[in-house]
């Protein structure tokens, strides 16, 4: 029975399970993505995420120990000096799973493997982000500090509101009648009024 193990045995033996593993994890880092099993990609990034944590500290040891999983130098090599470099800053979750759909011969899950700071397609800040690392922990003065820093912030907004520039009222004018002309039968009219008078 296995009841509590939670390793994906995969179907194969304890020796072919770690060679293909090494030999998946060599191609994801020297291609940075790739196409498999569902399966398969779940056990590969349980497997291949402690090793990228290794390659943050470039000492003999870590890379002595990195060889012993992968035992493939040049696989090493560009993990220590580029994936390395690219990861530095992130706090873990090194690759990303996306589902593809079933495979034609058998309906397998497949699903494709990449490393995140290789694609930029997903990636928002593409790397220029190198500010303060954020902590995964919660404080819990957190709440009281941005509820401090929102008020300000609401009434700085308020205040730009009210100094906004208003734009001074247009004076409307009246349009006089247009003045009518007399005509001369009209004017004969008005001269005949007048010297009645």
């Amino acid at each position: 029975m296995r009841h509590g193990k939670k390793i994906n045995h995969l179907g194969r033996t304890d020796s072919h399970r770690k060679a293909m593993l090494a030999n998946m994890a060599s191609s994801l880092i020297l291609h940075k993505r790739i196409t498999t099993t569902l399966a398969k990609a779940k056990a590969l990034r349980t497997y291949v995420e402690p090793l990228i944590t290794k390659s943050k500290n470039d000492t003999t040891h870590s890379r002595r120990t990195v060889f012993s999983y992968l035992k493939d130098k040049e696989t090493v090599t560009i993990l220590f000096r580029e994936v390395a470099e690219k990861v530095a800053n992130r706090p873990g979750g090194y690759t990303r799973i996306i589902k593809l759909g079933n495979r034609l011969g058998d309906n397998a899950e497949m699903a494709l493997i990449e490393l995140v700071d290789y694609n930029t397609a997903f990636s928002q800040n593409d790397g220029s982000k190198v500010g303060k690392k954020a902590t995964r922990r919660r404080g819990s003065g957190a709440s009281k500090a941005k509820a401090e820093t929102a008020a300000p912030a609401a009434t700085a907004k308020a205040e730009e509101v009210v100094e906004a520039p208003v734009e001074e009222a247009i004076p409307v004018v009246e349009e006089a009648a247009p003045a009518v002309e007399e005509t001369p039968a009209a004017k004969e009219n008005s001269a005949d009024e007048k010297t009645e008078e």
